[in-house]
Order: C-alpha cells, then structure tokens, then sequence
C-alpha cells in the first residue's frame, strides 16, 4: 500500500512534439499526464483477494479517512491486518435498494412480515404490494437517509439523528420509533455481515431515540378478576383462563377440549392460536412457533368443567398458519353465535364493557393482556422462580420476564428474614421466645 501523487512523476517527461515538459510551477515537480485533472492523491492496495484497488483524495494529510488520503491509507492497513475490512466501493450501494434486498430474503409468519413493512415505510419508500392498491408510506415528510449511501450513513450518525427527530414530528410514539430504529439497526447488522460497512450507526452514542416510559406493570385484584368474569357472562372462563394459567388472547381463543387435562396429570397443553392474516382466520401455533405446557390449578380445573358441562364445545376448521394452508378442526371451548371462533379485532370492542364493569381506566394497559400480569405475579408471589414463570408464560428470554415483572417479585428482605426465622426455629433455638424485647436505647 501507498500514496501516490497523480499529478507528478519524478522523473521529467516528454509531451507528444517530444519536448521536455518543465517541471509545475505551482509545486516545483514533473507534471504528469493526469496534472490538474481530478484528486490529486491516489491511495493504492491489494484487497483480501489479492485484487488491485485504488481511492482518490484531495488532501493527503490529515486525521479524516474520508477526505485525506494518509489517514485512508492507514485505515485499510488495520482493517486489512485486523481482518476487518470493507471494500470501500460496495458502501456506495443505497440504503433503499439494500433494504429492499434484505426484505425479500426475510422469511416468517405473514404478520411479522406485514409490521416489518410498515417499520421498513418509515426508512425507504415501500412499493405497494400487488391487490394492496396503496403504499404503504405514512403521512409525513419523505425518508431523510433512504438516498444516502450505506457507507456515508455509517460515517454520519448525525443523519441518522436527523432522520429520528422527523419520526418525532410524525407524532409517532417514542416505543414504536424504537421499534423503528431497531428494523434500521438490524439492517445495517446484515450489512456488516455482507462487509459493505464496518460499523452500525444506529450504535453510535450520538444516535438517540426518544425515551420509552417506563411503566410498570399493575396487575388486578381478586374482585376486579371476578367483576371481569361476571362482566363476560357465559365467556366467564376466558378470564380465569388468562389468570389461572396466564394464556394470551389468541391462545384463549383457539383452546380446545382435547388440550385440557382435567384428570390425568392436570396440565393445559397449548398448542394453537387463532390469529387475523390477510383478512382470514387461521389456526397457528402459539407466539414464537412453540408449544407448551401449564399446570392447571384445581380452583381453573373445577371453572373449566363446570363451562364445558354448560356450553359443549364448538367443532371448526380454519387454514392452518396461513389462508391457503392445510386445514386443521379443533373442538374450541369458546364460539361466536355465527359458530366462528373469536378474534382481537371484534373481541377488543367486548373487552371496552369488561372494562367499564371492573372500573378501571379504558388504557392499553387494561387490555386483556393484564389477566397474563395477573397470572405473573401470582406465580412470583408464591415463589415461582422466573425461569419456570417465562417458561409457562411462553416467553423465549427469562431476561425479558425479569425486566417486566422484576418489581413484583417478593422483597429480598423480606425473603431474607423468612428463610433465617425458617433456620432458627429448624435447629429449635427460638421455640421458647415469646415476644421481640427491644432494648430502650435501640428503640429511640
């Protein structure tokens, strides 16, 4: 590797008469053929394949690897002995046409891919899908960096920034734009991966997105998990089935009869969902493609029996996973009156009654998904470790789980004391006490 003057030799040359050509005036040196015409200083190297490259600079002293070719120079050295390099061409590709690559080789559940889209409209101008009649795109001001070379991009966090403050201005919340952000920050993940940049920008510590509020998860009482029950009438057991053993929605939706165990080993297996995709009911697996199973208290197991007793189970075929799937018939606990299985988008207007008769606020955080929080922190206060409460749960990192019901756990304190009270009166050393004496001097 080295820097080369393109703009002078150092031996004197001839022009096409065969004269000699004085030396530059300017800079006192031979001028070459390419004097004056374009950057001056040419950085030449042999990439990891043994290929020649070369780069051209202004300047060549100077600290900016973009614009001086010295420093240039000594960043492909590194990169090439630390066996991190990144040809500097492929950079130049788009962020709008590399994410459009990296979206169709993404495979998944169609929802996921669906709120992929929608994430993928605020970074570059996604093209309405055939039938869909409309982009995607939301109301707002055109993508900042879409245009933007992945390379300068990767160089510039500033317009990162730049192009998170014009989410901002969108009115989209601070969680969603984290979301947002996440999708861009996956992106340039793979083009690391595909060495077209050296570095994520979304990672920079100038980079940052509005914070998230922390809210911590309230979970509902005894009376406001009966008023809900009552609220619901016949569907009474869809509240006590997220409570007692802390289903989702759709899971609750598409449990059948033949998942329950009532007499054997007393466990609820759960093994399908019922979900909305492309406008059509299906039957899939549970969140994360995972089944699971959860012991079934005595108290949900005596609920559970009396509802099947009173409304016998309703037999129906959806499409499994997606519309044009193979179809799959389960016996399901819970019906519409037209014989179809519920779903979100016309349960949720059920929920907003359930709601009013428990009397809490009309939030998100209300929603059905507090019956999970209830079964959650039941489990934590009765000493269910966090591990087991994610595996019932069905949450893939027991991270995730401590970091959301972290302040339901037991007081360590508390626990503390418990397990030393526990110790002492084991080894008989306090049968005989019959009261806390407090010495006056410790008590002021």
């Amino acid at each position: 590797m080295a820097v080369y003057d393109r703009w002078h030799t150092v031996k004197p040359r001839t022009d096409e008469q065969s004269k000699p050509v004085p030396p530059c005036r300017e800079h006192k040196q031979f001028p070459s053929v390419d004097h004056g015409k374009g950057d001056r200083w040419q950085v030449r190297w042999r990439d990891e394949t043994g290929k020649q490259r070369k780069s051209n600079f202004a300047k060549k002293a100077g600290k900016d690897p973009n614009t001086c070719a010295d420093a240039f120079d000594a960043k492909i050295r590194a990169s090439l002995d630390a066996g991190t390099y990144v040809d500097p061409a492929r950079g130049k590709v788009l962020l709008e046409d590399f994410a459009k690559r990296w979206r169709s080789g993404l495979t998944g559940d169609p929802n996921t891919l669906w709120n992929v889209d929608k994430r993928l409209a605020h970074i570059i101008d996604v093209q309405p899908r055939p039938g869909q009649g409309k982009s995607r795109r939301p109301t707002g001001d055109p993508s900042v960096i879409a245009k933007q070379p992945m390379s300068v991009l990767a160089m510039r966090p500033s317009l990162v920034q730049q192009w998170i403050k014009s989410l901002e201005r969108k009115g989209l919340s601070p969680g969603y734009i984290k979301r947002i952000v996440d999708t861009l920050s996956t992106i340039f993940i793979a083009a690391m991966e595909d060495g077209l940049v050296d570095r994520n920008p979304t990672k920079a510590s100038s980079v940052k997105p509005p914070r998230v509020p922390k809210k911590k998860v309230v979970p509902w009482t005894l009376d406001q998990v009966e008023s809900a029950a009552e609220a619901l009438g016949k569907d009474a057991a869809m509240v006590y089935l997220g409570v007692g053993v802390g289903l989702r929605q759709g899971e609750i939706f598409g449990l059948a009869v033949d998942d329950i165990d009532l007499l054997g080993n007393r466990i609820i297996h759960v093994r399908r969902q019922v979900r909305l995709v492309s406008k059509r009911l299906v039957f899939s697996l549970p969140k994360g493609d995972k089944e699971r199973d959860i012991p079934l208290p005595n108290s949900l197991g005596l609920r559970l029996s009396a509802h099947i007793a009173a409304h016998q189970p309703v037999e129906i075929t959806l499409p499994w996973k997606t519309p044009d799937g193979p179809p799959h018939t389960a016996r399901l606990l819970f019906a519409r009156p037209s014989g179809q299985p519920h779903h979100g988008g016309v349960f949720n207007y059920v929920w907003q009654r359930v709601r009013r008769a428990v009397g809490v606020p009309e939030t998100p955080e209300n929603g059905m998904h507090v019956l999970r929080h209830t079964a959650a922190s039941a489990w934590l206060a009765a000493g269910v470790d966090i591990r087991t409460v994610a595996e019932y749960l069905g949450h893939a990192d027991p991270g995730f789980t401590l970091r959301t019901y972290a302040h339901l756990l037991p007081d360590a304190a508390d626990r503390a004391r418990t397990a030393m009270d526990a110790f002492f009166a084991l080894e008989g050393k306090i049968e005989n006490a019959s009261a806390l004496h407090v010495p006056s001097e410790l008590g002021r």
